[in-house]
């Protein structure tokens, strides 16, 4: 059975930071961070076939409220597709560097429409600084409070729907494909480079004049709208759903605490059980204690790297978690509720709020 350490909890130091080097060597000497371009070539294929698949059925289904199953559909390979975007901004896919960026490119911004250098930006701060207060964008509040301090700042309608965030967490992921829309595109004009801009705007463009131009063209107006509203829910409750069992509930890192690189990396991620069906599900992020201690590793070797990695976490006492989605679903629910109360009238919750799990 595995250990959870105390959610909200200040994490402790783990003098063990010459014993990774000793991890690594022995991951790098079973070969585990060989590329794995036939998995990746595979899987590429499977994609193209799943997104012929999805502009065959729309454009067989034709004035059908049947294309809202075909929205769905386009939701999840996109969804799909975003994963291997996530995967070629660490560079698992190829040797070269400029390679892995060409191909994120393309994937995160021409069939997505997500810029890649923004996701790159916030998610290598990320994995720098997983669930540290003040320096994982993740965390930082975004209508959902992570840490009791920015719930109890919360006010108005925001103050309402953090009182109950937990609750609310799925159904607000509906709108999450919008938001990372928005975000990464505001953020290319407010902080990228000329560069950048000038690269990754006109294929974001490019994207919705090939999804938007043929489908208001084709469908009646309100089917077009319903489609893209179909679509946007489902792209962002798969996305939101993969992504936040891997660290939410668990512990959060105070600003002014150093950690050395195994203990912050293992000891704030959770594992997802499930085998090569969770993989593929949540693109190898059901491994994210690996992804996290070797983010440019491929991921079918992941599921190896995964036994070498919990044995010697018990070799060396560090807690490793690992549950299965549906009991990351009901933790994450329960910290947001919990990280929640903080929003509440202090005369209405006159003790204090304890975060310990």
């Amino acid at each position: 059975m595995t250990r959870t350490p105390n959610a909200g909890t200040v994490m402790p130091l783990n003098h063990i930071t010459h014993r990774f080097a000793e991890l690594a060597a022995t991951v790098r000497d079973t070969g585990l961070l060989h590329r794995s371009y036939g998995f990746y070539a595979g899987f590429g294929a499977a994609l193209v076939l799943a997104m012929g698949g999805v502009i065959t059925g729309i454009i067989l289904l034709g004035d059908s409220w049947f294309q809202l199953l075909m929205a769905a559909a386009l939701g999840i390979v996109l969804t799909q597709v975003a994963f291997l975007g996530h995967e070629a901004s660490h560079r698992t896919v190829f040797k070269s560097g400029p390679a892995n960026d060409r191909l994120g490119r393309v994937l995160s911004a021409l069939i997505v429409g997500i810029s890649h250098q923004w996701w790159m930006n916030k998610h290598s701060r990320h994995h720098a600084n997983p669930n540290k207060v003040g320096s994982d964008p993740d965390i930082e509040t975004d209508t959902i409070s992570f840490v009791d301090e920015d719930a109890a700042k919360a006010r108005g309608i925001v103050r309402w729907v953090t009182q109950r965030q937990g609750w609310l967490f799925f159904p607000l992921l509906t709108f999450e494909g919008l938001n990372l829309h928005y975000r990464s595109v505001v953020s290319l004009f407010a902080q990228g480079t000329r560069k950048q801009r000038w690269t990754e705007l006109p294929l974001i463009a490019a994207h919705f004049a090939l999804y938007l131009v043929p489908l208001f063209m084709f469908l009646p107006l309100g089917m077009a709208f319903a489609f893209i509203g179909v679509q946007m829910a489902v792209f962002g409750v798969y996305m939101g759903a993969s992504f936040a069992p891997n660290h939410k509930g668990m512990g959060i890192v105070p600003a002014d605490v150093k950690m050395d690189f195994l203990s912050k990396q293992v000891l704030t991620s959770r594992n997802i059980s499930g085998g090569w069906a969770m993989s593929i599900l949540t693109g190898g992020l059901n491994y994210q204690i690996e992804h996290h201690l070797f983010p440019n590793m491929a991921r079918p070797h992941l599921v190896r790297t995964r036994e070498i990695v919990r044995e010697y976490c018990a070799q060396h006492d560090v807690p490793y978690t690992e549950t299965t989605l549906i009991e990351s679903y009901a933790i994450v629910i329960e910290y947001l509720n919990r990280v929640g109360l903080a929003a509440r009238d202090p005369f209405d919750c006159p003790e204090r709020v304890s975060m310990g799990r």
